[in-house]
């Protein structure tokens, strides 16, 4: 998938906003946090696994996510939201 379609999904913005700010979390944590359903968060955490954006380590049950910032395509993502970002803002906030 390219980068274009990986942004694309408010929801998966949100996900890589809040995962970028974070070590890693769970993903309760990450549906609280985006303030989404636990469906929709968990289908966009697995195109952004499939997509090699994030990956999944278990901890017993529970499945902590983080990013894979040695992927330059996680760093091209982050760039680009940053910069969607900061056109959000008037230019004299």
């Amino acid at each position: 998938m390219n980068l274009k379609k990986l942004l694309a999904s408010t929801c998966r913005q949100k996900i890589l906003e809040a995962l970028s700010k974070s070590q890693g979390m769970n993903v309760m944590a990450v549906v609280r946090k985006i303030n989404s359903t636990y469906n929709e968060t968990n289908r966009n955490l697995k195109i952004l696994e499939q997509e090699g954006i994030i990956f999944s380590e278990f901890y017993g049950r529970v499945r902590y996510i983080k990013l894979n910032r040695e992927n330059q395509r996680t760093t091209l993502l982050l760039q680009a939201l940053k910069t969607l970002e900061s056109e959000k803002k008037p230019p004299f906030a």
